[in-house]
């Protein structure tokens, strides 16, 4: 039988490399986007070809990449935030103060995200949802699943945080 501690940091082991690996790979994408970025605006400037669906293709990456990294960030503690309040306060007085809020501000936006965007997301695949732009993509409703990313990401980050910071 292993120990409840040996549990726990196990857990936390597989989490850390769950999160890294997932931000990592996601980050991938940003030099694609930015390579087809610049297909898109030789073709338009130079040989006046519009790529409309290679177009809706970046966004899809963009909202892939922001969506999916955005609890990679916050694992990284590189998100943006004003430290007028505890700029010069210890490491545990941070990290108590970023629990709490992650508490009382990031999980419930989390859960009303990922309950609202289940609806959307459900209704979306139903009707096979189509892009209203002429030559555009046929997978709408790929784009919009993953707009779950932003909530599940963010609180397998906070339960990583949670387990982290407060029970080891």
């Amino acid at each position: 039988m292993y120990s409840n501690e040996y549990m726990i940091t196990y857990s936390i082991i597989n989490m850390e490399k769950a999160i890294n690996s997932l931000g990592k790979f996601i980050s991938l994408m940003i030099p694609c986007i930015t390579l087809l970025m610049i297909m898109i605006i030789v073709a338009r400037y130079f040989f006046g070809i519009g790529l409309t669906g290679l177009q809706e293709f970046v966004m899809y990456l963009h909202a892939f990449v922001f969506l999916g990294c955005a609890g990679y960030v916050h694992f990284k503690d590189e998100h943006v935030r004003v430290d007028i309040f505890y700029r010069g306060a210890s490491n545990s007085y941070k990290n108590n103060v970023n629990y709490l809020l992650s508490f009382f501000f990031l999980l419930p936006v989390c859960f009303v995200i990922g309950f609202y965007s289940l609806e959307l997301i459900e209704m979306s695949w139903k009707i096979r949802e189509v892009s209203t732009e002429a030559g555009g993509l046929d997978y709408v409703y790929v784009q919009k699943t993953l707009i779950i990313l932003f909530p599940l990401t963010m609180i397998l980050t906070f339960t990583y945080q949670l387990i982290h910071k407060k029970w080891k």
